[in-house]
């Protein structure tokens, strides 16, 4: 497997002092995942949980609905001189009956670190066919605990705590308890690398769960979620208009700004329990 750190020389600039030293990044390296044998996309990511990485992928794809959709995954031949294995080819086998992905849309498969899957063709494109009811999901939470989740999902990022350079999914039941956490430098591969840890495990849909989010939430998150029945993702930063778009389209809750106790719920206020009293109204423009 591929290296999820390295060490590299860099000037450090403390004030009037400056010295050199060694510092601890996160690797980024493409993954091409094959389907069928047939090229697919290629993704930049972190090595590690590659496997659930590419099941997550088809998973938010709308090709692959569960465990039984899938058949193997595997490591192919790397692209180097003597055909050796870099760990950065894979290829996914699906069950019998699951049809191969839809190629006839105008897209590319391309996907950066950054912004996940760029080049859709229009935005009817990119609102894959949602499978699960996340409306009449009976999840409830209360605002304590959404409070309580950014600091387990910190707690629990062992490879940030060495970089500070990466993105974090975490899985929370309606307890608080850490379900399965996934980091990557980008946000949208850690989402994808915990779904297909869940579809992996036969756990789709992810009823009563909820999803937490080391960035913001953007409308692919959003669709991420929705692809894995979650119903609902709270993030530490701000969500895109199109993100709370589509989560009130389903009856998904989005939280954002979740910082200490303070929280913005932007769509499925109904699974927020709340003690005291409703909120005060806004007062009308003057």
């Amino acid at each position: 497997m591929g290296r999820v750190t390295t060490r590299e020389k860099v000037l450090r600039i403390r004030g009037a002092a400056s010295d050199d030293r060694a510092d601890t990044l996160v690797v980024e390296e493409p993954l091409e995942i094959r389907f069928g044998g047939a090229p697919l996309t290629v993704t930049m990511r972190t090595p590690g949980d590659d496997f659930d990485l590419a099941a997550g992928f088809l998973a938010s794809e709308g090709v692959l609905a569960g465990a039984e959709d899938l058949e193997s995954i595997r490591y192919c031949a790397g692209a180097t001189a003597d055909g050796s294995n870099t760990y950065n080819v894979l290829d996914v086998a699906a069950a019998p009956h699951v049809p191969p992905p839809d190629t006839s849309l105008e897209r590319n498969f391309y996907t950066t670190s950054s912004c996940g899957l760029c080049g859709k063709a229009s935005i009817d494109a990119v609102r894959t066919a949602v499978r699960w009811d996340v409306a009449g999901d009976t999840l409830e939470v209360t605002p304590e605990l959404l409070a309580s989740l950014p600091d387990r999902l910190r707690e629990a990022q062992r490879v940030f705590d060495r970089t500070g350079g990466l993105h974090a999914a975490g899985l929370f039941d309606t307890d608080g308890n850490l379900l399965c956490l996934r980091e990557d430098v980008g946000r949208h591969n850690a989402v994808d690398k915990l779904v297909g840890w869940a579809l992996r495990q036969g756990m789709l849909p992810l009823r009563n769960t909820v999803l937490m989010v080391s960035g913001r939430a953007s409308f692919e998150l959003v669709q991420k979620a929705l692809m894995a029945g979650v119903p609902a993702l709270a993030a530490v930063s701000a969500p895109s208009s199109l993100a709370v778009e589509l989560a009130r389209e389903h009856g998904l809750t989005l939280v954002g700004f979740l910082r200490g106790d303070s929280m913005n719920v932007y769509a499925g206020r109904n699974r927020i329990t709340l003690e005291t009293a409703s909120p005060t109204p806004m007062a009308a423009p003057r």
